[in-house]
């Protein structure tokens, strides 16, 4: 009988990280790399929550075979054969993230795996955190203490509305808007300021000035946004609900840029009577030329630039690229130019 394989042992990995560390077959687009090995915990019960656009969503619909989150396939591996191989062989990965889910155990299985992967490995390692199995400041004293040096929590809706119905009571979860940002208050005071990331995820109802106030709500409590754009996964209650417009998506990029890197504040902003981005209150230019905003938004490497690149992770190779997991060059730049102002009424 094969054993449960369940975490700390296991653990699953995306599908690039696991091309990367050659337990998968595949390749990367020309000049792509994934820069980030992702680590999501496992347990043969799944997640307790019922976020309605979430892969692992105790209510999707969807057999084992399709099973995906984040839009790729995760498959299982032992957390020794993966340690093993990120010793002996060459591989692109600047730093690992170990992911909780909702489960009661999943703070402790999370701590002895951010150990192992400290121990065995000379990679700097964030922590994913399940605020709603966590009850206190000293959960997250024992995060850092594991080894952890940056963590991210994903409260992805932007208004309290919209948590709840998506995530809370609206769906019969488990999770509360004002737990996850006192978590994220205790956890700027634990790691320190910008040393915490705020997972928010474009396109479940809200405006573009919503999104814009959260992000500016979290960069002035010293936590920095990790930007998606919304993807349906099929079985989930939103397999139907359409992706955010690439413009909405590119305006709420920029403006995540230029509040996080302190060169406007959300004030500058004007918005229409929809709520739909209209000025900067900046030239913005510059900024489009050098391509950095539309990069994907994630915790560092060693050497300061973004190792969470996700690949792929927010749209299909075939689609226009909405998170770029490298610099965009000019010929990508020019296609984001078209776009910024696009569906602007």
């Amino acid at each position: 009988m094969q054993p449960i394989q369940e975490s700390p042992k296991f653990v699953q990995t995306s599908l690039a990280g696991a091309i990367c560390l050659g337990l998968e077959p595949g390749r990367f687009l020309k000049g792509v790399k994934c820069t980030c090995l992702n680590l999501l915990l496992t347990y043969s019960s799944g997640c307790v929550a019922a976020c309605s656009y979430c892969g692992l969503s105790r209510n999707r619909q969807v057999d084992a075979d399709s099973q995906t989150f984040i839009r790729v396939k995760w498959p299982t591996y032992s957390l020794d054969e993966i340690l093993q191989r990120i010793r002996t062989r060459s591989h692109p990965f600047a730093r690992v993230c170990v992911s909780m889910v909702t489960r009661a155990h999943a703070l402790d299985d999370a701590c002895t795996i951010i150990r192992r992967v400290r121990h065995d490995t000379d990679l700097p390692v964030s922590g994913l955190l399940a605020p709603t199995v966590m009850k206190s400041k000293s959960d997250l004293k024992a995060v850092k203490e594991a080894g952890a040096d940056r963590v991210g929590i994903a409260v992805d809706a932007a208004t309290p509305e919209l948590f709840d119905k998506h995530r809370g009571k609206g769906v019969g979860g488990p999770h509360r808007w004002e737990h996850f940002w006192h978590t994220m208050a205790e956890a700027v005071e634990v790691f320190g300021p910008y040393k915490v990331g705020v997972h928010l995820i474009v396109g479940l109802g809200e405006t573009e000035q919503e999104m814009i106030n959260i992000i500016s709500q979290a960069h002035k409590m010293g936590v920095l946004t990790h930007l998606f754009s919304f993807f349906p996964e099929p079985g989930s209650h939103m397999e139907k609900h359409p992706q955010p417009p690439l413009g909405q998506y590119r305006r709420v990029q920029l403006a995540r840029y230029l509040i996080n890197e302190n060169i406007i504040s959300a004030e500058a902003i004007r918005f229409s009577p929809s709520g739909q981005v209209v000025d900067f209150g900046v030239d913005i230019e510059h900024y489009i030329a050098q391509g950095l905003p539309f990069m994907t938004s994630g915790c560092p490497g060693q050497d300061g630039t973004v190792a969470c690149n996700r690949p792929f992770g927010n749209e299909r190779a075939s689609e226009p690229i909405r998170n770029y997991p490298f610099v965009p060059g000019a010929q990508d730049v020019e296609t984001i130019r078209t776009q910024i102002w696009d569906g602007v009424r």
